[in-house]
């Protein structure tokens, strides 16, 4: 192993025997001509990576990629069924919300627990202690059993003991989901001053945001496979095509070839299923779409990469002068953003029977990172009266991940489009 590198993985497998039922696990041992009774289930698959001493690798996948049976691996909680794992330098893992945490023990003997399992003598912990106590922030909860403890106090409590033991390694699985952001904020802080330090830090997190803030790069992995190591928005790019079964490869990060879906843009993004729609649909918003900057449908969505939402209506009867909408709304239900082509001086034009057309809607999502609903709608002026042709009322979630802190919400400056 180079001594520049603190992690090195080479071929790592990791295979599981499913079974139906328990009795199975006992017949397949006790029978006589080795009848298998299980199922294979390979949980990793040759997996190999290397990670420099004094980087924070970001380890990205959906659920049940195989990222905590990683983590748990070089850990030396899991035995690979194969590959080997070649560590310098001492682990401190907060895998698991009060892994090595006794629920009867208040939170203090815990502490001292979790100090003799890495290895401290009792008067190494009492030297960290003060430390320990003031970032985890608990108050006299410290005397109470852990039992007692919200999820944000465990969280709290185990991440100031994993961060104040010293380590060489800090290994990280989604245990800072449950902190408020007083603390999430703390503990990015504390990150921070790792790296200064050039300890390594090994990060899993489902804050596409966060791998790109705080890593310096990056690995994806699916079906237990590691599909990609790179700088950290490569990488998210990279993942953000697989939430859409696109291929990733490396070859297809480096592809600039759209994905477009000519005739059936909705079928490939995920229709909310309560949507609200309603209008007289003289004018039918038949088609609709998320496009990121590669022009590639997408529902993942960087805020500083230029994002177009599309619909196609099509026209029947004759109509003069349509107004095309969308807006964005929060889980909560609060409008965001939005715009529409009369208020942005579009005249959009006089239409017949059977036309049909495209709108484009294009912008910045310069939003705070989440989770986000699209509603998009066909309206206009008869007279003086507002008709509404098609609406349809949160018809797609997207997700932003945040590339830059802002503060509150900010113009998206979007531009309108028309193509006959």
């Amino acid at each position: 192993m180079g001594s520049e590198h603190a992690i090195e993985v080479h071929n790592l497998t990791k295979n599981y025997k499913l079974y139906d039922k328990p009795t199975d696990r006992l017949k397949e041992a006790m029978n006589p001509l080795s009848k298998k009774y299980h199922k294979d289930f390979q949980a990793l698959n040759n997996v190999t990576f290397s990670l420099k001493k004094g980087e924070v690798l970001g380890i990205i996948g959906k659920n049940g990629s195989g990222k905590s049976t990683l983590l748990k691996m070089i850990t030396g909680v899991l035995t690979p069924t194969s590959g080997e794992i070649s560590i310098q330098g001492k682990i401190s893992a907060l895998l698991e919300l009060g892994a090595g945490f006794n629920p009867e023990y208040s939170g203090l003997e815990n502490i001292y627990l979790n100090g003799t399992i890495m290895g401290y003598s009792k008067e190494e912990v009492d030297a960290k202690l003060d430390d320990i106590l003031a970032f985890a922030d608990i108050g006299h909860f410290i005397h109470q059993p852990v039992k007692a403890y919200s999820s944000g106090m465990f969280a709290r409590l185990a991440f100031a003991v994993a961060i104040n033991v010293d380590p060489d390694i800090l290994i990280v699985d989604e245990a800072l989901a449950v902190g408020d952001i007083h603390f999430q904020a703390k503990c990015y802080r504390k990150f921070e001053e790792f790296k200064e330090q050039g300890k390594t830090i090994l990060f899993v997190t489902h804050a596409l945001d966060s791998v790109i803030r705080y890593c310096t790069t990056a690995i994806v992995l699916h079906n237990g496979e590691l599909i990609d190591q790179g700088p950290c928005k490569e990488m998210v790019d990279v993942f953000k095509k697989l939430l859409v079964n696109s291929p990733s490869s490396t070859q297809t990060r480096m592809s600039s070839s759209p994905k477009l879906n000519a005739t059936n843009w909705k079928a490939e993004m995920e229709t909310h299923p309560d949507l609200v729609e309603y209008g007289d649909k003289r004018v039918e918003i038949i088609d609709y779409g998320i496009f990121n900057e590669m022009n590639q449908l997408n529902a993942t969505l960087q805020s500083d990469e230029q994002t177009t939402f599309k619909i196609r209506v099509r026209f029947h009867t004759p109509i003069s002068n349509p107004i095309f909408a969308y807006t964005i709304k929060d889980l909560k239900g609060l409008e965001i953003a939005g715009s529409n082509s009369w208020y942005d001086g579009v005249l959009t034009g006089d239409y017949q029977s059977g036309d049909e057309l495209t709108i484009n809607f294009t912008h910045k999502l310069n939003l705070q990172g989440g989770d986000y609903m699209l509603s998009l709608g066909c309206t206009g002026y008869e007279g003086d009266n507002l008709v509404v042709y098609h609406r349809l009322y949160d018809v797609l979630f997207f997700k932003v991940v945040l590339f830059k802190s802002i503060v509150g919400i900010t113009n998206l400056n979007t531009t309108i489009s028309i193509e006959h």
